[in-house]
């Protein structure tokens, strides 16, 4: 009990961090661009469907993520300090959930107890989860079409769950034909490709969109980075000395 207590104190700690650092980013790169889109909107034909796009933002666009359907009676946080706050707060829980995750499956290893290893497995959670599944399904503004949401939700599992298995085979295979699936794993969503709007039409110019995805992608990375730095230094300090000694909790 005192194990799993620390190891949900630490996510939780890690998440805190990576959370806090992500909705800071977001208020200088991706909110702007968002709110600059919704104005788009009025000139959508229909209402349509789009997920959130990264890490709890609160109105960011991305593929694979929880949808919703913009409705003129629906709630919505107002625009300042409410809507940063559930911001922040979404944030911060997915930021434990991501914690979580990376602080098991780092532990059937040998955890993460260096910096460079932190960064490592920040950068494989940000492959897992964001880049891959972007290249097929780029983060959304508002007014942007969508194709089914069903369709995009199997994608993007399908592709995180792939890419994660295709990267433990690569990385941890001691047989050549291990690494062979795990490319073939990393590869097969995307020759599967992902599920497509019937029609590309959007009020949104080009040039935002390109912006909102690089701004999306970049605040994914260093919300990885920081994730799994926060990891690798508070490992040791928040996991018993008897835990630390051995090689893995696992």
């Amino acid at each position: 009990m005192t194990l799993f207590r620390n190891v949900v104190f630490l996510a939780a700690l890690a998440g805190l961090c990576a959370g806090l650092v992500m909705t800071a980013l977001q208020i200088t790169s991706t909110v702007p661009l968002i709110l600059q889109a919704e104005t788009f909107e009025g000139a959508a034909p229909q209402a349509h469907e789009h997920g959130a796009a990264e890490a709890g933002a609160g109105h960011s666009h991305a593929a694979g993520a929880p949808a919703h359907v913009h409705d003129e009676d629906g709630w919505a946080p107002a625009d300042g300090f409410e809507r940063t706050a559930y911001t922040t707060l979404a944030n911060i829980v997915t930021g434990i959930g991501f914690a979580l995750l990376l602080v098991v499956a780092s532990e059937f290893t040998s955890g993460i107890t260096t910096l460079r290893q932190g960064l490592l497995w920040g950068f494989a959670g940000f492959a897992i989860f964001t880049l891959a599944p972007g290249l097929g399904l780029p983060p959304e503004l508002p007014a942007m079409p969508a194709a089914d949401l069903t369709a995009r939700q199997v994608w993007w599992t399908g592709t995180v769950a792939a890419t994660a298995a295709g990267l433990a085979l690569v990385v941890y295979g001691r047989a050549s034909w291990l690494a062979i699936i795990g490319i073939a794993l990393l590869v097969a969503p995307h020759l599967i490709g992902a599920p497509q709007p019937v029609n590309h039409d959007s009020p949104v110019p080009e040039g935002l969109h390109h912006q909102f995805v690089v701004a999306v992608t970049v605040t994914n990375l260093v919300f990885w980075a920081v994730l799994g730095v926060a990891t690798a230094l508070l490992r040791g300090r928040m996991l018993d000395r008897s835990v630390v000694a051995r090689p893995r909790l696992a």
